[in-house]
């Protein structure tokens, strides 16, 4: 054996002995990371955080053929890092509301892939779970692309101590289920959420079906396995079909292509992250002229722009109203402050609910 390639292994043992305690290193710190991430209820995969680390770290290497290489080696690493994270994450509880099957169910397991997910029966219940630590973070709607805003989670959000830290878009498609042996032409009924049968309304008028309303979509599709009636068929999502042991008969039948909803995670404590750039206030006027507008101008003249502004009718003062509003930004710099120091002397009640990345589809 040549003095070299002797030479070479020694390196390479000596090396590889090096990266084991660093990986291992690397791990501890990973674990860390999945802690935080559970705490504050924030997805393992952070993509922005990925692509600077990456460029960060291949900017030290000069090489520019063993730079791609070491791109690669990194891209690696953090996959291996994010499976260890997922098996780590195995033991958060998730809260929703709804039955296996439904869209929080979906949303959430998209969300949080290695969680438990714990059905609850409505928004409330699964909010409390977490208030009372029986969950350890809650995935609710707080808006549809077709029906508007879902005003029991904003309720929720405005009255109750959890945050938002995070809120993702998960594109709703409709499609016609039924038993495995059914075709379209022997389905006479279709049963599914009054939404889903609305969104679905010209097709139903199209085909003749008779429509009946279901508490959930989910639920309608387990009313079709459990009936075993060939006539009859749900209106709900593929992952439901699956679950149920359905057939998608036709896909796709909602009415508008544009169907999303936006579900937020909630969680007791704050999150702070770079990927988390906007932000959720709500707040209450005084009862003076011009109290809102000032608000609005308080909001802009510190140079943050709002993405919504909706009104919601407060439960135990009659023709009195909260406002609910996200911004681009946090409101944790030097004008975030001052923003709130003087919306503080024009509004009654002000709390900042939470942080998101805008745009985050599921």
């Amino acid at each position: 054996m040549s003095n070299k390639l002797e030479e070479a292994r020694m390196i390479i043992n000596e090396v590889d002995a090096q990266m084991a305690e660093l990986f291992v290193k690397r791990m501890r710190a990973a674990e860390m990371v999945c802690e935080h991430k559970m705490e504050y209820g924030l997805p393992i995969l952070d993509q922005k955080r990925e692509d600077a680390v990456i460029e960060r770290n291949s900017a030290l290497v000069e090489d520019n053929v063993l730079k791609e290489y070491y791109i690669d080696y990194l891209k690696h690493l953090m996959s291996v890092s994010r499976a260890y994270q997922y098996r780590l994450q195995s033991g958060l509880k998730v809260a929703y509301s709804g039955v296996e099957g439904a869209f929080a169910h979906i949303a959430a397991g998209r969300i949080f892939p290695e969680g438990n997910r714990v059905s609850y029966s409505d928004f409330k219940a699964a909010y409390d779970s977490v208030v009372k630590g029986e969950s350890d973070v809650a995935v609710l709607p707080i808006e549809n692309s077709y029906a508007g805003e879902v005003g029991q989670t904003i309720d929720l959000l405005f009255s109750g101590g959890l945050f938002i830290n995070g809120i993702y878009e998960l594109e709703i498609h409709q499609n016609l289920l039924g038993l495995p042996d059914a075709t379209v032409d022997d389905i006479k009924k279709v049963t599914s959420h009054p939404q889903a049968l609305s969104q679905c309304h010209d097709y139903i008028k199209l085909r003749g079906f008779e429509a009946e309303e279901s508490t959930n979509t989910a639920l309608a599709a387990k009313t079709v396995a459990e009936m075993k009636d060939r006539s009859l068929g749900a209106i709900a999502s593929v992952e439901t079909a699956e679950i149920y042991g359905l057939k998608v008969i036709e896909a796709n039948i909602n009415k508008s292509g544009e169907n999303t909803t936006r579900f937020a995670v909630l969680s007791k404590v704050k999150a702070s992250s770079p990927s988390l750039s906007s932000t959720v206030m709500m707040f209450t006027v005084k009862h003076e002229a011009g109290s809102l507008a000032n608000a609005i101008g308080i909001i802009g003249k510190y140079g943050y722009n709002m993405t919504a502004l909706r009104s919601r009718p407060m439960k135990k003062h009659s023709w009195q109203y909260y406002f609910y509003v996200e911004i681009d930004g946090t409101t944790d710099t030097e004008n975030g402050v001052k923003m709130l120091e003087e919306l503080n002397k024009v509004c009654d009640c002000l709390k900042v609910a939470g942080t998101f990345a805008p745009h985050t589809e599921i």
